[in-house]
């Protein structure tokens, strides 16, 4: 008896994903497939030799882990949660279920960083580490300290850093407490989605990835409030603040920086739509 194609395989695995309400069941197929493939050999599979294995007969091995792995993506868990790698600015990144995911709008915060004069930076709430280290990658020389109140995660972002070949220090922290030193920038992707707003969030998020790393639990403007308030006292002089927000928070979030003294810039995604706040405090 004749054993499916990786591509027979790939082509159920499609409608069963888009019947699970997943849109693009063809991409996720075929990430999986690979990574089952990479996972089954022990070694990476070139891109271009991908499709002789999908004219192939599959092994049981290769079929019992690519159906594991649509199992859990049916079941609505993000696909680099299922990988354990996710692509950020210039690396890839381990993520966990004690992790968010790294997003592509949040390199609009690497890349606004990237054009300030800074030499020390403190990412707070820094998660799988992919801003720190995305950042102390391209500023050779440069230190930089993260923060998490999560250990898992921070356990997350150590790997990350030593894979990728970045001196970080990483320490248990509730936003400031416990923070000493001064900075010249400090950088947050912070919990920013309101109580209200979880119902709305795609399963993948709301269901998969940390509760408190997503909302603060009550108007998503928490975090903001601490990291403004405290941003004095912890910056060098002439230091900038950048922090990610929710693409409707713009006016709401520079308000409560401006209220601390600085002055603030919204800055767009490649969408358009607000995403970073820049908030400059003087000397």
């Amino acid at each position: 008896m004749s054993r499916p194609t990786g591509k027979e395989l790939c082509l159920a695995a499609q409608e069963r994903l888009e019947a699970a309400g997943i849109e693009d069941g063809h991409r996720d197929a075929s990430l999986l497939f690979m990574h089952a493939l990479n996972k089954v050999l022990g070694v990476a599979v070139k891109r271009h030799h991908l499709a002789q294995h999908l004219k192939a007969e599959v092994s049981p091995a290769l079929e019992a882990a690519f159906m594991r792995a649509i199992d859990a993506r049916a079941a609505r868990q993000p696909v680099s949660q299922i990988t354990g790698r996710r692509a950020f600015w210039k690396h890839e990144f381990r993520v966990t279920r004690d992790t968010l995911d790294p997003r592509p709008e949040t390199e609009t915060l690497v890349e606004a960083a990237l054009e300030l004069p800074w030499r020390s930076v403190l990412d707070m709430g820094t998660g799988t580490g992919a801003i720190l280290i995305s950042l102390l990658a391209e500023r050779p020389g440069c230190t930089g300290t993260g923060t998490d109140i999560s250990a898992a995660a921070l356990d997350v972002a150590r790997g990350n850093a030593q894979v990728i070949g970045v001196t970080a220090r990483l320490i248990a922290a509730d936003w400031y407490e416990g923070v000493t030193g001064r900075f010249d920038l400090i950088v947050s992707n912070p919990p920013y989605i309101a109580l209200d707003e979880m119902a709305e969030l795609a399963p993948e998020v709301r269901e998969w990835e940390p509760n408190r790393a997503l909302t603060d639990g009550a108007d998503g403007l928490t975090a903001y409030r601490a990291i403004a308030a405290g941003a004095a006292n912890h910056l060098a002089p002439g230091g900038h603040v950048l922090v990610e927000i929710g693409p409707t928070q713009g006016a709401a979030v520079a308000a409560i920086f401006r209220r601390q003294g600085a002055e603030t810039r919204l800055i767009p995604d490649l969408d358009g739509r607000d995403r970073v706040v820049l908030a400059h405090f003087g000397s």
